[in-house]
């Protein structure tokens, strides 16, 4: 069985998008950078909402090819081109770089991935995320918060018809200021 990972950039006060979808606050430093290539480098499968889905593939496919791209961004690229991804949307109708498209029930196709043998998935996306979690299907919560306070948007958790209840598995602070912590679903 598959363990499925949600994790994200997010602020203090728990938003992963200012409104408006503004992100400008997660700039990422070099050591946060890297600790995402290396999550992705031990993803076997990484799910993706629409809006996720878009802004990630707007950027990657070409981001190694960018004239200012440093080496770990170059590696990042590669790496995310080559890796199998799941995009669930019912509003676009195709997608790329290796890359499935799933229209239907998310929760699903999600309990099916994850009863697959095979390595870890990331899921990605507020609505995808916040679905897997109320079905119970987050095996770990990888949070990269920020020093910052936005007070509104998108917000990392969703609302929840039950507790979760959690074990820290790690927490460290980098010298950007973001503190990471990872903690797995109490089962």
């Amino acid at each position: 069985m598959r363990k499925l990972i949600y994790g994200m950039n997010l602020t203090l006060d728990g938003y992963i998008a200012a409104p408006g979808d503004d992100i400008s606050w997660s700039a990422p430093s070099d050591e946060l950078f890297q600790f995402w290539s290396d999550q992705l480098q031990a993803t076997d499968l990484t799910l993706y909402g629409r809006k996720l889905w878009h802004t990630m593939s707007s950027y990657w496919p070409t981001g190694d090819q960018q004239p200012n791209a440093t080496p770990a961004e170059i590696e990042f690229a590669r790496r995310w081109r080559d890796m199998s991804k799941v995009v669930f949307s019912s509003t676009i109708d195709k997608v790329d770089w290796n890359t499935r498209l799933v229209t239907g029930d998310a929760v699903a196709e999600i309990t099916r991935l994850k009863a697959e043998d095979g390595g870890p998935m990331d899921i990605g996306g507020a609505t995808l995320a916040g679905a897997a979690m109320r079905a119970g299907l987050i095996d770990e919560y990888v949070l990269a918060t920020a020093p910052v306070l936005v007070g509104g948007g998108t917000p990392f958790f969703t609302a929840l018809d039950n507790w979760v209840n959690l074990n820290m598995v790690e927490t460290r602070t980098l010298p950007c200021g973001v503190t990471l912590t990872r903690y797995e679903t109490r089962r």
